[in-house]
């Protein structure tokens, strides 16, 4: 076919990614936009189908893309419909994985056709390309099995993994790195170098990921996205695909954009989350007892239902907790029946609630909450004050107000949600256990605050009862 069609099908497609991304940042039209992104991903891979002749292959080449076809359609269905969506964090870190592997397999298929006898000498952008595929595909594909393995906690604990001389180890497999990709430039017939250099790619993958906390666990799949997009884009060199290149560097640049964004949330350097940066119970903490003792004020559902008779406005922080035990429902059904008692609720999202980015967004959706309701950190919190009752379901470090008072603990300068502000608030928790940062939350212990001990579907059907009984 005349490469001009092909680059114009290539620009279309390229033109639907980049409008996908614009819808996806919505959820109103992520839908829409996530159906743009696959007639891009169709249409880029029908050209390239037909640029590269492999349709005309004969009946070898219809078989192969066919069972590549229904393999994949058969395991994307089958985690479609098996992954619960607490679970969704793990999933996203294997696609993760999945993209960084597909990119190790192809550079490295693109370097042995080559530098088969007869070939050309591959050219400088090859080679150069190949290097930083396998790099960055060998880090991205090890990494994300560690970051699922963190949050699954199969293996690993969620907990940092940190050991001397580990920073030194990384420098060193670095360094080895570089060595071997000069050798594959200078000597591209040397394969081996090729392999030996993904396989220590992999193990600084797995170093890199260990030493990250289950609470810094949403930057991480962030940033292994970006790793996964720029393993594409660098593959997208090796094969002179312009598509590739392009859709690369767009989901290599949005994961990096969403990593700074949430590190901003959480007040911190993009490094400091990499090294490990929050140690759970850090040095010079307030001790538990000190915060709670004799001023944590239980409640039943019964009396935190008489709280809604005066309530005009209500607000629900949405935390892990939540995520865990499957709540969403509840907490919809328990939003319609205060929507038609005359009270305004909205949700308080924080951008780091959760395992993943989007988390809460995620599982508020799934439950048909209004996207109108849910509301960012920076919008709603000029609104606690005027807040009758503020719910808080699960979350911990995000609403500890430590983060504003005490400079020397872990979570010092992270913006929080500032629903101590509410006239009361009610904490719907199993226990006082802290959060990943292990610091205790003074939250707990306020005058105004209410503790709701109970798992968190629970407790917000107990409440549904007890309000539709007071009415």
């Amino acid at each position: 076919m005349n490469p001009a069609f092909i680059n114009l099908a290539y620009l279309v497609a390229s033109v639907l990614f980049i409008v996908c991304f614009i819808e996806l940042s919505h959820p109103r039209t992520a839908v829409r936009g996530n159906i743009l992104g696959a007639l891009g991903m169709l249409l880029a891979v029908v050209a390239t189908l037909v640029d590269k002749g492999i349709l005309a292959g004969g009946q070898q080449a219809y078989l192969i893309i066919f069972g590549g076809v229904v393999v994949g359609s058969i395991l994307g269905a089958m985690l479609a419909l098996m992954v619960k969506m607490t679970a969704m964090p793990q999933m996203v870190a294997l696609l993760n994985g999945f993209g960084g592997g597909a990119s190790v397999l192809v550079a490295g298929a693109a370097l042995h056709d080559a530098v088969r006898p007869g070939m050309l000498p591959p050219t400088l952008q090859l080679t150069v390309a190949t290097v930083l595929s396998g790099l960055i595909g060998g880090v991205t594909f090890w990494g994300s099995l560690v970051a699922f393995d963190k949050l699954q906690e199969f293996l690993l604990p969620g907990r940092p993994i940190l050991f001397k001389g580990q920073q030194l180890l990384n420098i060193v497999l670095g360094l080895v790195i570089v060595g071997l990709g000069v050798l594959i430039v200078m000597e591209p017939g040397d394969q081996w170098a090729y392999w030996a250099l993904v396989g220590v790619a992999s193990v600084l993958g797995i170093l890199l990921t260990i030493p990250i906390g289950g609470a810094d666990m949403p930057v991480a799949i962030a940033l292994l996205n970006s790793y996964s997009g720029l393993a594409g884009a660098a593959t997208g060199f090796v094969l002179n695909n312009n598509v590739l290149i392009i859709a690369g560097s767009l989901v290599g640049a949005s994961g990096i954009i969403l990593s700074q964004i949430m590190c901003k949330a959480m007040n911190r350097s993009l490094a400091n989350v990499l090294m490990g940066g929050i140690e759970a119970g850090a040095a010079g903490a307030p001790k538990a007892d000190d915060v709670y003792a004799g001023k944590v004020k239980s409640a039943t559902a019964e009396e935190i239902a008489m709280l809604f008779d005066n309530a005009s406005r209500v607000v629900i922080v949405p935390g892990y907790g939540m995520a865990v035990s499957q709540a969403q429902h509840a907490v919809r059904d328990l939003t319609n029946l205060l929507g038609a008692k005359g009270i305004d609720v909205e949700f308080a999202i924080h951008p780091v609630a959760g395992r993943m980015p989007g988390h809460m967004n995620v599982l508020l959706a799934e439950a048909d909450i209004p996207y109108d309701k849910l509301k960012e950190m920076d919008e709603i919190n000029p609104s606690f004050q005027q807040t009758d009752v503020a719910i808080v379901i699960g979350a911990n470090d995000v609403v500890n107000p430590l983060a504003r008072t005490d400079p020397n603990c872990a979570i010092a300068g992270m913006p929080i949600l500032d629903v101590d502000k509410a006239r009361t608030v009610v904490v719907i928790k199993r226990s006082l256990s802290p959060g990943f940062a292990g610091i205790p939350n003074p939250l707990f212990a306020m005058d105004n605050t209410l503790m709701f001990f109970s798992d968190g579907k629970k407790a917000i059907t107990d409440l549904i009862a007890a309000v539709k009984e007071a009415s």
